[in-house]
């Protein structure tokens, strides 16, 4: 495994993470779960991304106990805060009050003292920025968490919390988790400069496309039995958003370039995103072990420039690429 650091900062992350987003507690038995962490482990991923909210915070507690027994210190434990985890009205947002309870709970259910990055899984417009940077400046000063992160943030939120923290002397914010790959690139134009000014990296999500660009899902065809466009409980809708056939075709598309790299439709897409410098890491999710062992794969894989060029001319107008795709709620959800 090949390590990054986490933007400008001194923490070392690996280049492929780990992440539990629609598995941990729902769409895997917990056996099956803990055994796609190990075999994570053995593959040398050291960086855990989780979040309160996942299966109902089910997913933290899953994680909680495959990790026990490992090296406290030779891991990355990353989660989130901002959706809702209870039936109050404050069990939601970046309020002081929210963000110092959910810590709490998450450190419970993640049987640690303390987790190595803390991100805002949104951004809050019902909460003063100033109220929630200083509760994480309050989380890191309490030992609770050593770094902050937030996670589909807009350049101009980032560009206002670090202003915050510049004139209150507050901790800065080393990363963002957004979604990007392949097809969906919003972050390129605004985000990514910003963050290179800044010394912040990224952690990015979904680097396959909820697993469209494995080339497993068909144009003109139902998508297999038990694949996460046929399961309710594993982001469905997210896969239903690239399910057109226009999109299908052009991914089949990247099968020829795939084999010239000598790497499979899968680790292309985890070897594009990164190819980009500001990218920290690659979260990659599993349902069984051997996926894991595959998108490992494309740890240290450097992709000529020649072939990122056809990548481009094959996908053409199927990416997204309009930073007005990355937005939170108006209101806390």
């Amino acid at each position: 495994m090949e390590f990054r650091y986490l933007g400008r900062s001194g923490l070392k992350i690996s280049e492929i993470s780990y992440g539990n987003w629609i598995t941990h507690g729902s769409q895997v038995e917990e056996d099956t779960a803990v055994a796609c962490v190990h075999a994570a482990l053995d593959e040398g991923i050291t960086t855990f991304d989780t979040a309160d909210v996942y299966a109902g915070t089910r997913a933290e507690t899953v994680l909680g106990r495959a990790l026990k027994g490992q090296r406290r210190e030779s891991l990355e434990i990353f989660t989130k805060v901002y959706w809702p985890t209870g039936p109050g009205p404050n069990d939601r947002g970046l309020s002081r009050k929210h963000i110092m309870e959910s810590i709490d709970g998450s450190l419970r259910r993640l049987g640690t003292d303390y987790v190595d990055l803390y991100q805002a899984h949104r951004f809050d417009h019902e909460t003063p920025l100033e109220e929630t940077m200083r509760a994480f400046e309050d989380v890191v000063r309490q030992g609770k968490a050593l770094y902050i992160g937030v996670s589909e943030w807009r350049a101009e939120e980032i560009s206002a919390a670090l202003k915050i923290a510049e004139e209150r002397g507050f901790d800065r914010i080393i990363s963002n988790q957004p979604q990007y790959s392949m097809l969906y690139r919003v972050i390129e134009q605004e985000v990514v400069p910003l963050c290179e000014r800044e010394g912040i990296g990224q952690i990015v999500w979904s680097p396959i496309a909820q697993g469209v660009l494995t080339g497993k899902y068909l144009p003109g065809q139902a998508p297999p039995p038990g694949s996460r466009a046929t399961d309710d409980k594993s982001g469905a809708d997210f896969v239903k958003f690239w399910m057109r056939d226009e999109v299908l075709t052009r991914v089949q598309d990247l099968r020829p370039l795939a084999q010239e790299a000598g790497l499979t439709m899968a680790q292309l897409a985890v070897a594009w995103v990164l190819q980009n410098p500001n990218v920290s890491s690659a979260i990659v999710g599993a349902s069984r072990p051997e996926q894991i062992r595959d998108n490992v794969k494309a740890r240290g894989v450097r992709l000529e420039a020649e072939l990122l060029a056809r990548v481009d001319e094959v996908l053409g107008d199927a990416v997204i690429r309009d930073p007005a795709e990355t937005r939170s709620p108006a209101t806390r959800p």
